[in-house]
């Protein structure tokens, strides 16, 4: 009798597992195949360049004042830990 709880129990483990698996991987699947469709009939524009403006290289560097900002935060917060 224990023996057939027992073999029971494991019985449904198992068919529990694979359902999570089978699920878990038709999810992949799906999120893939959503990816695919968005990224072909919907692609992502680029932002026209204004006339005049530097490089995108260029505007993704922070201001002067941000770094000095953040420099010194951190030295001041290093300067706290003993």
């Amino acid at each position: 009798m224990q023996q057939d709880i027992v073999a029971q129990g494991v019985e449904l483990m198992l068919f529990g597992m694979g359902t999570v698996v089978v699920f878990l991987a038709l999810l992949v699947v799906a999120t893939n195949a959503m990816s695919a469709f968005v990224s072909r009939y919907f692609p992502e524009t680029q932002p026209a360049p204004v006339a005049g403006s530097k490089p995108s290289a260029a505007a993704a560097s922070p201001d002067a004042e941000v770094v000095a900002a953040i420099t010194a935060a951190v030295h001041q917060h290093r300067k706290r830990k003993p």
